[in-house]
């Protein structure tokens, strides 16, 4: 299969036969009807993805895609560049807010760095995948070339591959990237077709004006490439980044194998907007973690037609509203797989 072939592979289909028994073990339960709320669905939408009545998350699989933006020299960021390696650095030294949720969760954490401006230097336990140091610069050109999209896209799939083999239950895809909310932004405005200025925001903290010049770059950049985007992989070649390519590529190659993901934020969200409207099947093995504080992941879950599972005024990107979340999955798995039903607690259906 070539780099793109894959692409056209559908999503795995959810087991329907599993859900219906598993909607059947709900509704015998010893509670009301429905009273458990969400944890209820959410144990019959595992339960159909893993193919059993009783679904389990004990093996978590966290991947952080690391890489900067070439959009970062149009002052779109409050934060230099350099700090995109030094946060992969802070990974792999096991200090960042992700290092502490996925020692919490005891899940497997790996980071990948596509491509920072700055060498971060060897790291022991960071895979050096760089495909170049950075992408290009899109309010003047492609962000990436053909090749460039295909190579992180790949990297991302090729992660989705090695969470299977470990037999793992969830896939979550973090990121970092400097100069990341503008290319999500301008790609969530060309694949919803929404007005710039609604789905802006601060990313790392710009002020008033900082916001309103991004704005304007976002828009001219918009104008430039409008014209010559024909598909939802094109949009994300001319506005993505290396790190929402891999993102992209993994949700889908997870949907293909049949891997639940939880989706993360702002960045994430917009990956998982590209990944679902180039292949619609990927939805159904999504979970969306948390609602961001980034005013553009309204419109993109919108636009996904999902609901949020939390909403915590989080904005941290690397995962980490994923991660806050998966307590509540294992929650709901709990609660499905070790309540009595009325039958063996004898307690009579009609409360």
């Amino acid at each position: 299969m070539n780099n793109s072939e894959w692409l056209k592979v559908p999503a795995a289909r959810l087991n329907s036969e599993v859900q219906a028994a598993a909607e059947a073990r709900q509704a015998v339960l010893t509670k009301p009807p429905g009273a458990l709320g969400q944890l209820e669905s959410i144990a019959i939408r595992l339960a159909a993805m893993q193919g059993k009545e009783k679904p389990t998350l004990e093996r978590v699989h966290i991947v952080i895609f690391a890489a900067d933006h070439g959009i970062a020299a149009e002052g779109v960021s409050a934060f230099p560049q350099a700090v995109t390696a030094e946060m992969v650095r802070n990974f792999a030294n096991g200090g960042a807010a992700i290092n502490v949720a996925a020692r919490e969760l005891e899940a497997r954490l790996d980071v990948i760095n596509l491509g920072t401006v700055v060498d971060p230097s060897p790291l022991s336990n960071v895979s050096d995948q760089r495909i170049a140091p950075g992408t290009a610069n899109f309010a003047r050109q492609a962000a990436m070339t053909e090749q460039q999209l295909a190579q992180a896209m790949n990297i991302g799939r090729q992660s989705a591959e090695r969470a299977v083999t470990k037999g793992m239950d969830l896939f979550i895809g973090g990121e970092m990237g400097i100069g990341n909310t503008t290319a999500a932004t301008a790609l969530a405005c060309m694949l919803t077709d929404s007005a710039v200025e609604d789905l802006t925001g601060p990313g790392t903290g710009l002020d008033n004006k900082g916001v309103s010049h991004k704005v304007a770059v976002i828009k001219a950049a918009l104008n430039l490439h409008q014209p010559h985007i024909d598909s939802p992989i094109t949009a994300l070649r001319y506005f993505g980044g290396f790190e929402i390519a891999a993102l992209t590529g993994a949700f889908i190659a997870c949907a293909q194998m049949g891997v639940p993901v939880l989706v993360d934020g702002f960045i994430a969200s917009a990956a998982a907007l590209v990944a679902t409207r180039q292949c619609p099947g990927v939805s159904d093995w999504l979970f969306h973690a948390h609602a961001s504080a980034e005013p553009g992941h309204t419109h993109i879950v919108q636009a996904l037609q999902a609901k949020p599972l939390l909403d915590m005024g989080m904005r941290l990107g690397e995962g980490s509203g994923a991660a806050v979340a998966v307590p509540l999955l294992r929650m709901a798995c709990a609660l499905h797989n070790g309540m009595a039903t009325f039958a063996e607690a004898e307690v009579s259906e009609n409360l």
